[in-house]
């Protein structure tokens, strides 16, 4: 039996025992405690916000918040990387926002190579100089948009004619008693101070009056304009004006030079339009002299300027002699020379086409020519194409008028519609645009109406072809959509563009003036 002795020696030894296992005082590395793990490597900013979106085409105002953050919680420093679709955006970077810089329009895109999707790549920098890029890309929907009618202007007295003021946002209305008047449509104010005043020079009676206006391809610097007028005994007139030095919004009545004159028969078929080609020359549709039915043959007679569609270079003088043939004849008119035919004479065969305009696309001219008693027609003609014949008075439309023979040589208009009251019918076509701008239901489309029905109806521009003519059944009436907001729309005097290319209506019996605008 063991004694006090050996019991006491193995206790000690089961207490070192216990303690070494538990590693109190022992070890390899002499009892230090093991070194701190080294601090993590500084980390790149992280973009959380996504890289594809998609938007609505018209979407104004912030459409994307950036979200990026420096995983060690620093500052970060946003940038825009130069070389995608950064034009198109206004970039906030302090406020982490993003918005187009003008609203999208689907069938105009502005990106790249045009196909509605948009890139900006974006660049966030820390504190320590390390970046993180994100590409972002943008695609833009189409919206199916309507259309209304707008009234921008009210309180004109028999207005007759509306365009834009070059260089400016402003419109000139001509009021048919010899006022040309500024409106400016995106608050709806006239001008107390007119642009110019012709009322005590001109006549009112029948179709007459201050007509039509057309500025200078160099109105910017030479400060020119022409209007069609009857003077005061019913007489056409062509006249020449400047504004004042350093006052472009308002025309100098002292400074009238006229033109070119036509001794006016009769009080209607005045024509009235006139404007300048993209080729720089003047071209003035006229009416065949009045009366009905051409009593005088004037149309077809190449020896008076009535019925015809005249092109001159206002720019020179080629009859220095006479006070009323102040401008020079184009080379490649029809009778340059005189041989034949009145030299001013660029086409012939029309009745009175009281409302023309040029295609800011293609450059051709589309003509609404005023029928007799059965037809309203719109003809097309180019800026290359002299000596086109469009019938009157041995035509009216495509139907032969008082048996009037159908030459192969006459060119048939590219749409026509009978006279009566219904949906597709009218007895005085009023001449309008090809709609380039952003209203989507009309783009592309030729706008026009009738100033006794009060029709309004388009056509695609594709289908009004030279050789063929298209029947009023292919017209789309727009009169359920072009409902005005204010005021009323009676006896479509006229359609109109300003600067952008934005569309106008203007009521002759209301004396109200609308803009054509698009709806969600």
């Amino acid at each position: 039996m063991a004694g006090p002795e050996w019991k006491s020696a193995r206790a000690a030894g089961l207490l070192a025992l216990a303690l070494g296992a538990c590693g109190g005082g022992g070890g390899g590395n002499g009892g230090s405690p093991p070194p701190p793990p080294p601090p993590p490597a500084n980390q790149p900013p992280v973009f959380s916000s996504a890289g594809n979106v998609s938007v609505s085409e018209n979407t104004a105002g912030s459409f994307y918040t950036i979200s990026v953050a420096d995983p060690e919680g620093g500052a970060v420093t946003l940038s825009v990387v130069p070389g995608g679709d950064e034009a198109a955006f206004n970039v906030n970077l302090a406020g982490a926002s993003i918005a187009f810089a003008q609203p999208p329009d689907f069938e105009a895109p502005q990106d790249g190579n045009s196909d509605n999707v948009y890139q900006l790549t974006l660049e966030a920098s820390d504190s320590a100089g390390l970046t993180a890029r994100l590409t972002l890309t943008v695609t833009v929907s189409d919206v199916v948009e309507g259309m209304a009618l707008r009234r921008v202007g009210s309180g004109f007295t028999q207005p007759l004619f509306v365009t834009g003021l070059p260089g400016t946002g402003q419109l000139i209305v001509l009021e048919k008693g010899g006022r040309a008047r500024l409106l400016d449509p995106a608050s709806g104010v006239t001008d107390p101070v007119d642009f110019l005043t012709l009322s005590g020079t001109i006549g009112t009676t029948g179709e007459g009056g201050l007509l039509g206006i057309a500025f200078s391809p160099a109105f910017a610097s030479d400060r020119t304009f022409y209007v069609n007028v009857t003077n005061t005994a019913g007489d056409t007139e062509i006249r020449r004006y400047q504004t004042f030095p350093g006052t472009p919004d308002q025309g100098d009545p002292s400074t009238e030079d006229r033109i070119l004159f036509m001794d006016q028969p009769d009080s209607n078929h005045n024509g009235g339009w006139l404007d300048f080609g993209p080729d720089g020359l003047l071209y003035i549709p006229t009416g065949d002299g009045g009366g009905g039915g051409d009593p005088r043959d004037w149309a077809q007679d190449p020896d008076t300027l009535f019925g015809k569609l005249l092109r001159i270079d206002p720019s020179a003088d080629d009859f220095p002699a006479d006070p009323d043939r102040d401008y020079a004849i184009p080379a490649d008119n029809v009778y340059p020379g005189g041989a034949g035919g009145r030299p001013e004479i660029y086409a012939t065969g029309l009745r009175n086409p009281f409302r023309c305009s040029f295609d800011s696309v293609t450059g051709d001219l589309f003509i609404g020519d005023v029928g007799q008693g059965a037809v309203e027609e719109i003809d097309r003609i180019g800026t290359d194409e002299p000596g086109v014949n469009f019938g009157w008075d041995l035509q009216e439309g495509t139907q032969s008028y008082a048996g009037g023979i159908d030459m192969a040589s006459f060119r048939d208009p590219v749409a026509e519609y009978g006279h009566g009251s219904g949906p597709m019918q009218g007895n005085s076509v009023t001449g309008g645009y090809v709609h380039r701008g952003n209203v989507d239901p009309i783009r592309d489309q030729y706008v026009f109406g009738d100033f006794v029905s009060g029709n309004i109806w388009s056509l695609p521009a594709s289908s009004l072809v030279n050789g063929s003519t298209v029947p009023s059944s292919a017209f789309v009436r727009l009169n359920d959509s072009l409902v005005p907001d204010a005021g009323a729309l009676g006896n479509i005097s006229s359609f109109g563009e300003d600067e952008a290319g934005n569309l106008y209506i203007v009521s002759y019996s209301s004396g109200d003036i609308f803009q054509v605008v698009s709806t969600p």
